[in-house]
């Protein structure tokens, strides 16, 4: 062949499997290769035999994936319907493609093994389904097909949905799926999980229900591509010859089931080259192992392992920060990240007040670069929780600096806090109908369809409100039994509500609504995974009505809020949670809510331990990483979680930063003489000390340590030190004064921390270093 990219006239399933073109060698320096630096030309002219590609932060790992690609079909070594490359999004996908595409021309649309792992199971199910169950035209449901089904079975069951929520079980069996497990592989324990032990029988009832429909969901894809090939010796052998090189994207974020089938799919030609970095796992949450890219080498016999470690994207102060806080990691193989660029900014530790002042603060400096003529687009703000966004998104409102919330919805579009702002739209508004109709069973209390088109139809004839027709409709024999009670029982409670909003404190109206309607009650018996999103989102809700003076005046705000949301402007600085942000990268990032039981997260230490730390200092190290010239750490003294005030200590990773990287700010709060007993932690570490501003704490020289020395490297899992609070100085009874919250009494002690009833405001526990005698 002439061209070696001339293959148009080949359609990958007419290849046969043990055919490839005459191999030749390609020219000393093809211009494909040209810029490549040392260990990327490496990787690329690695062709035969295992290959792991250890690609650190902005290293170029796409252009080494797209080169390889195209150095493998220049050299002739196999045709290209002979490559599978997997990737892990469409998105990727389509940009390796393109890249391809540019190298080898129109030889890139016989790339037919080129996708997603689900997009490979698809064409490999539609070929050979019948084998596991499906016949070729079968459905693939969504999440919410999936749910619904599961809801079908839980109930054929008579299950208790209110303590046995489906979400939980359509958990454990995305988990069971991501893990390679069959109903009858489940281990019988972990059965138990779910309506006291019947979680693998539903399981096995659910898979029976998708046969039934010829259907199958999405970790189906890949377990029942894994169940074939396992069970069928003669079709694993023919995708195993036809497979001449495996490519695999983003290798640290493969589940259990993706690495057993590339292990299946690679005992052919062991020409498998898997392209990832340990240090940005951060997916465990859904499946992801780490470990499969820690054993890669004892996986595979004689593998190589090429490091990218020249990175082309950060300044040297971001990479040295970051990389000596991925040193504490013991779960990583280890490489440095290195820049030829001189120059550039230390990191900088920004200690505020409390999240409104660190939106202040952050939007300052955002105002600040854009007189710089920086475009907010480079400038990203990265939380660790979804609540986080709330105080952003009202600050730029209030500056009119545009911004957009990525890969997710803002804050007042979030489902749980329009179900809230629904009660409270009714209770201000008794003509607001569509607020009683989105929260008339919400939480479900037997007032179904029927019902609210009976309440529609007495309120259209009748001209009167939807209320008024539940009252009218209760007075006759139309509606009976549960559905006439509770909406008897709930137009009564909003009445109750509507009296108590007479009194002008909408924090406790909004405390009391969502405690007596049960909504509240609903996200804390859910066991669903994003059940304390919720609960933390409803938190912030609460302490978003604080600035205002009443109900109206807060719900005017919002409605504000909406309409501004939806001005469309091209420039928008980013919004984004820490896991959004991987893969991206911007000239400035902002990185707030960097305290202990935030960031690292407190749900991912107390259930996965020292594991959890880990992947938690793995996405640090992401956010970090994401900067090209900036990176601004913030905490505060003082936030609101998990429903209290609370004072919390800098998180653990500051503490691992090393000191020649890092330049500590001078506190930016407003509140210059509070004491936060958070302040006076120590942090330890192998570096010179770095003390608080005096305007945080006069009487105490509270202070952490910034790590100089890697070779002394926390212990992993292990926690600041702390100091033992002594008794507080306040009795019960005690009248103080707090700075947010006025005047209140003391109602109850816990060492230095205080349950105070505040006159303004409902009880609240906060530290005693935050209130003075009144």
């Amino acid at each position: 062949m002439s061209d070696p990219f001339d293959l148009d006239n080949f359609a990958a399933e007419d290849i046969p499997f043990d055919a490839a073109p005459a191999e030749t060698a390609a020219p000393l320096t093809p211009p494909y290769m040209e810029g490549l630096n040392p260990p990327q030309r490496e990787a690329v002219e690695t062709i035969d035999g295992p290959l792991l590609v250890l690609a650190g932060a902005g290293t170029g790992k796409t252009r080494v994936l797209t080169t390889r690609l195209a150095h493998i079909l220049a050299m002739n070594k196999c045709f290209p319907g002979q490559i599978l490359a997997v990737t892990f999004t469409n998105k990727a996908a389509a940009e390796m493609k393109d890249r391809v595409g540019r190298i080898i021309g129109s030889a890139v649309e016989s790339m037919y093994w080129l996708g997603t792992f689900h997009a490979i199971g698809v064409k490999i199910l539609r070929q050979h389904g019948h084998l596991v169950g499906l016949e070729s035209n079968y459905t693939i449901l969504d999440s919410d097909d999936q749910l619904r089904l599961i809801k079908q079975i839980v109930r054929s069951h008579d299950i208790d949905e209110k303590r046995w929520n489906p979400k939980l079980l359509a958990s454990l069996i995305d988990g069971w799926k991501n893990r390679g497990l069959m109903p009858s592989q489940v281990p019988d324990q972990e059965g138990q999980d779910y309506a006291d032990g019947q979680g693998k029988l539903l399981y096995a009832e659910y898979q029976n229900r998708l046969r039934t429909l010829n259907a199958a969901d999405f970790g189906d894809l890949i377990l029942l591509c894994l169940t074939l090939l396992q069970n069928n010796p003669d079709v694993r052998a023919d995708y195993q010859r036809r497979f001449r090189y495996i490519l695999v994207d983003e290798y640290q974020d493969t589940n259990v089931a993706q690495y057993l089938l590339l292990r299946l799919l690679a005992q052919g030609h062991q020409n498998i080259c898997c392209v990832g970095d340990d240090d940005q796992s951060i997916y465990g949450w859904r499946g992801a192992e780490v470990g499969n890219i820690l054993r890669f080498e004892k996986d595979f016999d004689g593998a190589q392992v090429v490091r990218l470690e020249q990175n082309y994207r950060s300044t040297v102060h971001i990479l040295g920060a970051s990389g000596g806080l991925i040193e504490a990691n013991q779960s990583r193989l280890g490489k440095t990240l290195w820049t030829e660029t001189e120059g550039g900014d230390k990191i900088t530790v920004n200690p505020v007040w409390d999240g409104r002042e660190e939106a202040r603060v952050i939007g300052e400096m955002v105002e600040d670069r854009q007189r710089q003529k920086q475009p907010l687009s480079e400038m990203a703000i990265l939380v660790r929780a979804g609540f986080q966004t709330r105080e952003f998104e009202e600050r730029f409102l209030t500056l009119g600096v545009p911004h957009r919330i990525v890969g997710g919805f803002r804050f007042y579009e979030r489902a749980e806090i329009r179900d809230v702002l629904a009660y409270l739209r009714h209770i201000a508004n008794p003509n607001d109908s569509l607020a009683l109709e989105r929260i008339i069973n919400v939480p479900k209390r037997g007032i179904g369809d029927a019902t609210v088109n009976k309440l529609h139809a007495i309120s259209r004839s009748q001209n009167c409100t939807l209320a008024e027709a539940g009252r009218r409709i209760i007075d006759t024999d139309e509606l009976r039994g549960k559905a006439k009670n509770s909406l008897t029982r709930l137009l009564d409670d909003i009445d109750r509500w509507r009296d108590q909003a007479k009194d002008n404190d909408h924090i406790a109206l909004a405390e009391t609504v969502m405690e007596e309607s049960g909504y509240s009650e609903m996200w804390r018996l859910d066991k669903s995974p994003d059940a304390q999103g919720k609960l933390e989102n409803l938190g912030e809700l609460i302490r978003a009505m604080e600035p205002f003076t009443d109900l109206a005046e807060f719900l005017e705000h919002i409605a504000l809020v909406m309409e501004n949301a939806h001005n469309d402007q091209q420039d928008k600085i980013n919004i984004m949670t820490l896991h959004g942000a991987k893969g991206l990268e911007f000239d400035t990032v902002f990185l707030p809510g960097w305290e202990e039981e935030l960031f690292p997260s407190k749900k991912s230490l107390e259930e996965q331990g020292p594991k959890g730390l880990e992947e938690e200092r793995r996405l640090a190290y992401v956010g970090l990483t994401r900067a090209r010239k900036e990176a601004h750490i913030f905490h505060v003294a003082s936030r609101y979680l998990y429903g209290n005030y609370t004072s919390p200590l800098p998180s653990r990773f500051i503490s691992e930063l090393p000191a020649d990287h890092v330049e500590i700010q001078q506190s930016q709060g407003m509140y210059g003489q509070a004491t936060p007993g958070g302040f006076s932690e120590s942090f330890s570490g192998g570096g010179a000390t770095q003390k608080w501003s005096q305007g945080y704490d006069p009487g105490q020289s509270g202070s952490y340590q910034l790590d100089r020395s890697r070779s002394k490297s926390p212990r992993a899992g292990a926690r600041p030190a702390s100091k033992t609070a002594a008794p507080s100085a306040f009795k019960v009874g005690d009248r103080v004064f707090h700075d947010k919250f006025g005047y209140g009494i003391v109602i109850l002690l816990d060492g230095n921390k205080l349950e105070v009833d505040f006159e303004m405001s409902s009880s609240r526990k906060v530290m005693d270093s935050f209130v003075k005698p009144a």
